[in-house]
């Protein structure tokens, strides 16, 4: 590597749901539990939105190897501190039956603001999310990759998914969360930007006016992160599993590689117009890996079997250099196994055929949810 090559480090940010380990419903987050994470996790640990959330951030890694250790560590750790509370975390992008109208948002300046400027919107934020972020040290370079990974975002999406119910229905999307969130402004799929300079002008204009403090306030699904030097992945529901969430950060490491290995031959990805891509978005959060996505190349929906093997395979050398070649192959697990919406959709159906209620059943998914929480640990 170069002195100028990027090293692609990856960060990982998570946010969790809390529930009652007796009735399975949604919970406050007790100061003493966010004292006692906060105590153990150094900075990596913080309130969300909502009073029943809590958001969890990795150090910078190298590997996805590292990244294991430290998600395993934070997550073994809050897991261990909320047990102590009669409380259980789910990583989960929406509780099956929960009714936002009975969350509250936490109280923190810039949580007040949000509800303020948001109004009705900001309340019905009963939705968690992970976020991927790999270093590029380059604003330039930053860029031109958003542009290009744009296209891969709904592939992401698709794999993640883990929202099938909102307020005890089924809503026959496999990723409900995306529903929520894009009733919020700047957000959905990152515009075609040129450069640094004209990305800053338009955040800038925005800033001027005083309609937004800095960037952090732009939700794309993909973004420049406000905070590092790196692009930040959001289009993601949380994952129940750990090893889930790895797979999705080694993908996004290595696809990112992988563009950037095309620029050092002076070759790029097809950049296809946001109305394109948005088609695949939404059959990925309609269907999840179930139905396949549209190779705008082709003209045709490819199975997921098949887009899964190519994309394997495109990144492989990528794969190879960070490391993660079992996780990237894990992909293919995923669709062996179904996304978490599958098999809560799974865990409900079996619970109804034996003979529960509809509430019963979806109080057997929470539960479902919480021993995926603990399966990687």
């Amino acid at each position: 590597m170069n002195v100028k090559d990027p090293e692609f480090t990856i960060g990982i940010e998570e946010e969790y749901l809390l529930v009652d380990a007796e009735t399975l419903d949604l919970a406050v987050a007790p100061d003493g539990l966010m004292e006692a994470c906060k105590s153990d996790l150094e900075g990596k640990v913080s309130p969300e939105f909502l009073q029943c959330q809590i958001e969890i951030g990795s150090q910078v890694c190298h590997t996805i190897g590292e990244a294991r250790d430290d998600l395993r560590h934070l997550r073994s750790t809050v897991a261990k501190h909320a047990d102590k509370f009669g409380l259980k975390p789910i990583a989960a992008s929406c509780h099956p039956f929960a009714d936002w109208k009975e969350q509250h948002h936490t109280d923190k300046e810039r949580y007040n603001d949000l509800r303020r400027d948001l109004g009705g919107v900001a309340r019905r934020m009963l939705i968690c999310g992970m976020h991927v972020h790999v270093g590029i040290e380059s604003q330039e370079l930053r860029i031109d990759l958003m542009n290009q990974l744009s296209y891969f975002l709904p592939h992401l999406l698709a794999l993640s998914t883990s929202s099938p119910f909102w307020q005890g229905d089924d809503t026959g999307l496999n990723s409900y969360r995306l529903t929520v969130f894009d009733n919020l402004p700047r957000t959905g799929l990152p515009p075609k930007v040129n450069s640094w300079s004209e990305y800053e002008r338009s955040v800038q204009t925005l800033v001027d006016m005083k309609l937004i403090e800095d960037s952090s306030k732009i939700w794309w699904d993909l973004r420049p992160s406000a905070r590092f030097p790196t692009i930040e992945s959001r289009i993601c529901d949380v994952c129940p599993r750990l090893e889930v969430t790895l797979t999705l950060a080694a993908i996004t490491q290595c696809v990112t590689r992988m563009l950037w290995r095309l620029s050092c031959r002076n070759q790029r990805w097809r950049l296809y117009d946001n109305f394109l891509l948005a088609e695949n978005r939404w059959r990925a959060q309609r269907y999840g890996v179930s139905e396949g996505l549209i190779d705008f190349g082709r003209r045709e929906v490819i199975s997921f079997e098949t887009l899964i093997d190519e994309l394997i395979e495109l990144v492989r050398e990528d794969a190879e250099v960070l490391d993660c070649v079992a996780e990237i192959e894990a992909a293919r697990q995923i669709l062996a196994n179904g996304t978490s919406a599958d098999q809560q959709r799974a865990v409900r159906d079996a619970a109804l055929l034996a003979g529960a209620s509809e509430k019963e059943a979806l109080v057997q998914v929470v539960r479902h949810l919480t021993e995926e929480f603990h399966a990687d640990l």
